[in-house]
């Protein structure tokens, strides 16, 4: 199926029902750059760690993972879990999850799905658009982004929404992929 340049979209609250077609959503991304991490150490007198984009020898294809129970908790009303649907047939084009930590009244933003052949429509834009005025409206001063450091699309997508990196956790993902964390400031 052929879509036009512009794709009339709504976004909504998600509901239970919207998971299973969350799940088959196209996950997969290509990637020609990764960040490549590299750590220094000092006798842990000082520490060096330096992110720098790489180009791969080949276009690099990636999925990914999807856990339906980790949508499921963003449904509770203290969280928040938004769907784009197509306007006219109400077909899910992508989806936002993000948990409220009160605690340090951050939001964060544990899924952003845009279904391959909808992306650069600005889906996903509007998702994080409408997160931060959820988030607002729910006391957070901060929205936070995790991807991989080899979904240089996802980290382009994250630098062009206005989020700047704040970190890195190794081995963070149930697959060992190094995560990487955009923040923004939501004043």
């Amino acid at each position: 199926m052929t879509y036009p340049a512009s794709i009339p979209f709504l976004i909504r609250d998600g509901l239970e029902t919207d998971i299973v077609a969350c799940s088959a959503l196209d996950h997969a991304y290509e990637t020609d750059i990764v960040w490549q991490m590299q750590i220094h150490s000092d006798e842990g007198q000082q520490w060096e760690i330096l992110f720098k984009p790489e180009r791969l020898p080949r276009t690099m294809t990636e999925t990914l993972a999807t856990d339906d129970a980790r949508l499921r908790s963003a449904l509770p009303p203290e969280h928040c879990f938004l769907i784009a649907t197509h306007k006219d047939s109400s077909e899910v084009l992508g989806y936002l999850a993000m948990y409220n930590d009160q605690i340090h009244r951050i939001g964060q933003v544990h899924d952003l799905v845009v279904s391959r052949p909808f992306r650069r429509h600005g889906i996903g834009s509007r998702l994080v658009k409408v997160a931060r005025q959820w988030a607002k409206e729910h006391g957070l001063s901060r929205l936070m982004l995790e991807t991989q450091t080899k979904n240089y699309p996802g980290i382009a997508f994250c630098q062009e929404n206005g989020f700047a990196f704040c970190g890195f956790n190794d081995r963070y993902f149930i697959n060992q992929d190094i995560a990487i964390f955009f923040s923004a400031s939501l004043r």
